[in-house]
């Protein structure tokens, strides 16, 4: 027996809940004194841990959620509608990435600033939106659904396995550009590996849920295996990666293992789809939805407010490094409710806001082509008696 698959809302629960730990995340390493930094305190060892899953789970339902849009499709291939708009949505991302990154200090002076070309977030997530449609791509030309399956798990198991090699690559003979997609020895934030390995793996979850999505007791199983791979993947992947180092005597296998924290935050990801499936019902709310598909706009918001983006006029250049626990959970909390806030009210009133705004500049303009003669005529008269009062100098 089978049912109508209905909206998935712990995904938007979910979503939502990564770029709220996001914006608390970025607060408090930016603001928090570093007398408190102390990771044997466990109040400060526990914010790590749980900050530290924030980026594994916003690439893994990045993937996830644009693949179940992607093959939810009936056309295939190029007729897709949503690979057009899977390059337009991964090319605005990065353009965003970058943007976000321009000094206008730097450039008055006629240079770029180094960290323009740092790799971060945005631009590491559009461009592995673009390799996750290449992928489909090939796939659905040679065969279908089910290649594109396994090609994204193996992609990812790959990706994690051979983190030891390409961890520690310089790329010098790539333009730095290029390179800091690949390498944070520049600089970079974020880097396509492994990063791009998450991604995958939550596309082959989406497969999964398009498969069995609507069989009946579908729900209940999906919890119970997440959790338990999760469990899995936490506690018992290290000692997994060794037995197979042990038995095939493969070193690749034995340093993941000593390094094991891509399979060990990919396992947290997996509890944490269990509970948030598990508490879906709760989480069906319209303001979390609203959260949930206003990402990017948070985060360009906070960048502005935190950082200062292009001027460097934002919170951190006054309290970097300089508050207190007290100050800064206080100021964390008013940080994430004042930021979501200003986004979903702006979307809220956005069709009056920008009428108002096009009005008030319609204004302006109006009024200044009034007296634009005006001035045209004061500047010309000021140029004249300055230029007479040069010329009797000169006498």
């Amino acid at each position: 027996m089978t049912k109508p698959a209905s909206r998935l809302h712990f995904l938007d629960a979910i979503r939502a809940f990564a770029i709220m730990m996001m914006l608390q995340g970025h607060f408090v390493h930016a603001l928090l004194d570093d007398t408190y930094r102390d990771k044997s305190d466990v109040f400060y060892s526990t914010w790590e841990y749980l900050r530290g899953m924030t980026a594994p789970t916003f690439f893994t339902i990045t993937g996830f959620i644009f693949t179940y849009l992607l093959l939810k499709q009936k056309a295939v291939g190029l007729d897709n509608p949503r690979v057009l708009k899977g390059i337009k949505r991964a090319v605005k991302v990065i353009f965003w990435g970058y943007l976000l990154r321009i000094s206008f200090f730097a450039l008055f002076n006629g240079t770029v600033n180094p960290s323009f070309f740092y790799v971060d977030v945005l631009q590491c997530s559009g461009t592995s939106l673009l390799l996750l449609i290449g992928v489909y791509l090939i796939a659905y030309r040679v065969t279908n659904r089910a290649l594109f399956q396994k090609l994204v798990l193996s992609i990812g198991v790959v990706i994690f396995l051979l983190q030891p090699i390409y961890g520690s690559c310089i790329l010098e003979f790539l333009p730095q550009t290029i390179a800091n997609y690949f390498t944070n020895r520049n600089g970079s934030v974020f880097t396509l590996f492994p990063w791009f390995g998450y991604v995958c793996f939550g596309s082959f979850m989406a497969t999964l849920f398009l498969k069995y999505g609507k069989r009946e007791m579908f729900h209940k199983y999906a919890i119970i295996s997440f959790l338990l791979i999760g469990l899995l993947l936490i506690f018992y992947s290290s000692s997994a990666l060794m037995f197979i180092h042990n038995i095939t005597g493969v070193g690749i296998f034995k340093s993941v293992a000593y390094n094991n924290f891509l399979f060990i935050r990919l396992g947290n990801v997996c509890v944490l789809f269990a509970v948030f499936m598990l508490l879906k019902d709760i989480l069906a709310h319209q303001v979390i939805t609203r959260i949930g598909g206003k990402t990017l706009s948070i985060y360009i918001i906070h960048f502005f407010v935190l950082y200062g983006s292009w001027f460097g006029l934002g919170l951190s250049r006054f309290f970097y490094h300089d508050l207190s626990p007290v100050q800064v959970i206080v100021g964390a909390l008013l940080f994430v409710i004042g930021i979501c806030a200003l986004v979903l009210y702006y979307y809220k009133y956005e069709q009056m806001i920008k009428e108002n705004t096009s009005t008030v500049l319609d204004n302006a303009l109006r009024r200044f082509s009034i007296h634009l003669p005006d001035i045209i005529s004061e500047m010309k008269n000021i140029i004249i008696r300055t230029y007479r009062s040069i010329k009797y100098a000169r006498r």
